[in-house]
């Protein structure tokens, strides 16, 4: 049971950690729509791989001060809401066009492993992202003080996985509506996200306080 809820819990962190349409999704859908869905998943793979780096970073941390965390767990779990919160807000706010023509000059030519590093480092470029999957660990109670090293191998394969799925799913989609896709689809996906994750977000923090109040 423990080895399935790391693996859940673990789609999850990947799929929520990748959703944001920020600078990356955006170079994502740009090189899907000009240069093809090879190009544009590549660009996700190593968006993927940055966020697992940051994932297995933020793992490692809360590893070492696991008895700190579990002691003032409640705590946690509040100020991970919040934040969530705070995030799903900012999402839902931003206009991710603004920071599309810094992030990608000039045309480029079809090599995927230039996709797949520049999708990298950009997302490297941010690590501020290790705040919300902080936040994410103290929702999604992961990793657990019961997490044997398998645990851990199988919790980290599924957010690199989630990830992924992620990005197999946009470059499909993008694919296969890119004569009508334009920047407002990209904001309304930003509001639509930015919403779910507040709404996700307000039920867990209103769960912590009705177990705290109980």
């Amino acid at each position: 049971m423990e080895m399935l809820l790391a693996i859940i819990h673990g789609l999850a962190i990947g799929v929520i950690v990748s959703a944001p349409m920020g600078p990356t999704g955006m170079l994502c859908i740009q090189r899907t729509l000009n240069k093809g869905r090879a190009a544009g998943f590549f660009t996700g793979v190593g968006a993927a791989l940055s966020d697992l780096l940051y994932c297995f970073l933020a793992g490692v941390s809360i590893s070492i001060i696991i008895d700190f965390i579990n002691l003032y767990k409640t705590q946690f779990e509040i100020l991970g809401c919040i934040a969530m919160i705070g995030f799903g807000i900012y999402i839902a706010r931003k206009n991710p066009s603004k920071s599309l023509a810094a992030r990608e000059g000039k045309p480029q030519k079809n090599n995927y492993l230039q996709d797949f590093v520049t999708g990298f480092l950009i997302t490297f470029s941010n690590p501020l992202i290790l705040g919300i999957i902080l936040g994410l660990y103290a929702q999604f109670n992961f990793p657990t003080p019961q997490f044997t090293l398998y645990h851990y191998i199988a919790g980290f394969l599924a957010i690199l996985v989630g990830a992924l799925i992620w990005w197999f799913v946009i470059t499909y989609l993008v694919n296969k509506v890119r004569t009508h896709f334009n920047l407002r689809s990209i904001w309304i996906i930003n509001v639509i996200i930015g919403v779910v994750i507040c709404v996700i977000s307000l039920i867990a923090l209103g769960k912590t306080l009705f177990e705290i109040f109980a």
